[in-house]
């Protein structure tokens, strides 16, 4: 009996499913010559008008700015992303998708929604909505307890 509760075990479950998930993604992605760290940025400055404040882009891939700065400067270098100062701040970076990096992010977008329509096969809007609505308040209980 003990067995079969780890093996039902929540989770394991969920970290198969972001681990399947994650591969899925790398395996339709290893065409291009991105790190699943650039898709990110890329996709994140897509859904913001193609442009965001570095800070913002730091907080949303969860790394220290160094690493941060490490990414953008390879994205710089495939000609993805221009760097500029924002506005009167200097110390401000803005950072801003090239028409390159917007047809990358285009692509990684239509590939992202491949993956998401696999993983929700043969279910209901109903169920895909459960499964979001669980899945957000696990996440949100575990915040909760990380602060603690």
């Amino acid at each position: 009996v003990h067995d079969m509760q780890m093996i039902n075990a929540l989770g394991p479950t969920l970290g198969r499913a972001a681990h399947l998930t994650r591969t899925r993604l790398d395996v339709r992605l290893t065409q291009y010559d991105v790190t699943p760290a650039q898709m990110h940025v890329l996709l994140y400055l897509g859904r913001n008008g193609g442009q965001a404040p570095q800070c913002e882009l730091t907080g949303f891939l969860r790394v220290k700015p160094p690493t941060a700065n490490g990414i953008l400067d390879r994205l710089e270098e495939k000609g993805m992303v221009v760097r500029s100062v924002s506005g009167t701040d200097a110390r401000r970076r803005l950072i801003t998708l090239t028409e390159k990096g917007s047809q990358q992010q285009a692509l990684f977008q239509r590939h992202f929604q491949e993956a998401e329509q696999q993983m929700v096969r043969g279910f209901t809007a109903e169920e895909q909505e459960i499964l979001r609505t669980l899945l957000s308040r696990v996440i949100r209980n575990l915040e909760e307890d990380e602060t603690r």
